[in-house]
């Protein structure tokens, strides 16, 4: 059984973490263009991997919220696909982990 006194803990600092970063894009993204046009073509180019980093950031949030439901309802740990328990290892490395190593596999 995780301890999920520790799991949540992570789980919020790693929240906070992510909707700083979502904040600080949001910011960078909401930034008026340069009127210089050779600038403003670099700049459109960033704002592209700003909102490819804020779509990852956008599913990683979720991923984290899923993780917290899980905690609260007492499924914490175990994977969504199979019912069996993840290894702690993974969820050490991964706290928001909702497969199994041998599900995660399957996926690829």
């Amino acid at each position: 059984m995780p301890n999920t006194d520790a799991a949540r803990a992570g789980l919020e600092q790693q929240l906070a973490d992510l909707k700083a970063r979502q904040k600080r894009i949001s910011a960078e993204l909401a930034e008026p263009l340069n009127r210089d046009l050779s600038e403003q073509a670099v700049e459109l180019e960033d704002d592209e991997s700003l909102e490819g980093q804020a779509a990852l950031i956008g599913r990683e949030i979720a991923s984290v919220h899923r993780a917290l439901l899980r905690i609260e309802n007492g499924s914490y740990g175990d994977c969504v696909r199979c019912g069996h328990r993840i290894a702690p290892k993974r969820l050490a490395a991964r706290p928001e982990a909702a497969l199994c190593i041998a599900c995660a596999n399957s996926e690829r």
